[in-house]
């Protein structure tokens, strides 16, 4: 295990040395300190799973800039979920990776990893990394449908002490999957077309607070929509990091586009009233 670590520290010194002439800058004193483990700023008033916004409830309490169309879509959703339905929120209750902009709500503490080339956010759960590169490339002709979309940023230093002090990103589509800002189905468009643009930096009075300002531009918006999101790193020194896998221990079994409940027993069970059983046309329907 001592080879193994010496052998990383070592790969990552060379990659802070090596980098090309596009990259910022080899000197890791130039950047901010994101060591550690940044859990979401919990506004302890609000109930329900994390929201998009922390200073508002989730669903309807958000107040998304939706185009009536997309406030339908969270409508049809409430109303399913009220019924025992997962709504606009199936994909992920199976297990399925949220994606932008859902996977930075920090539901398990972000880890971000600073180098020359590449800032990395390890995420965790059904979501795994982000890349946000900042070598200096230019956007692809083609960008490969992903669930947490293609980054590019950059490190600036705005106060002209000489270190960098904020990151900005912009992350684009074409996306995967049917996405939500959060467990309520908050949607946004079915096209996949969404852009992200953040401004990440550590607070002025406080280096163990960080901002997040995400503005969505998205289809189901009537304008764009800026959220400042809050991280505060835990205090643990050595911060652990447990693995975590929605599929493990789930009870929910989907069916086409109806989910199912799997009992203690071993037995499929509706997951709302008068829930229509699955189509068992290609098994054996004689009972033994």
């Amino acid at each position: 295990m001592s080879n193994r670590t010496g052998i990383a520290a070592v790969a990552l010194a060379l990659l802070m040395i090596s980098g090309d002439a596009h990259a910022q800058s080899s000197d890791p004193t130039k950047y901010p300190d994101l060591s550690g483990g940044w859990q979401r700023f919990v506004n302890r008033g609000l109930g329900g799973q994390p929201s998009f916004d922390q200073t508002k409830p989730w669903g309807r309490g958000q107040q998304a800039p939706l185009t009536p169309e997309y406030q339908k879509v969270l409508e049809d959703s409430l109303a399913d979920q009220a019924n025992g339905g997962q709504g606009n929120f199936i994909d992920h209750a199976l297990c399925h990776p949220a994606g932008m902009p859902f996977m930075m709500v920090a539901t398990r503490p972000l880890d971000f990893v600073v180098t020359p080339h590449t800032t990395y956010i390890l995420v965790g759960g059904s979501d795994h990394y982000r890349r946000i590169f900042t070598d200096g490339r230019g956007w692809p002709k083609e960008i490969e449908p992903s669930y947490s979309g293609y980054s590019i940023g950059r490190w600036i230093d705005t106060d002209g002490d000489g270190r960098f002090d904020l990151l900005e990103a912009e992350t684009r589509g074409p996306f995967k999957g049917r996405r939500t800002y959060d467990a309520t189905g908050l949607p946004l468009h079915h096209d996949n077309q969404s852009v992200f643009k953040e401004r990440i930096s550590l607070d002025k009075t406080d280096p163990n607070l960080m901002h997040n300002e995400i503005t969505v531009i998205d289809n189901a918006l009537t304008r764009p929509w800026t959220v400042n999101k809050r991280y505060i790193r835990k205090p643990a020194p050595h911060p652990e990091w447990p693995e975590a896998y929605c599929h493990e221990g789930t009870a929910l079994v989907g069916f086409g586009d109806q989910i199912y409940y799997m009992s203690a027993d071993g037995m499929l069970m509706p997951s709302r009233k008068d829930q229509p059983a699955p189509d068992l046309r290609y098994f054996n329907q004689t009972r033994k």
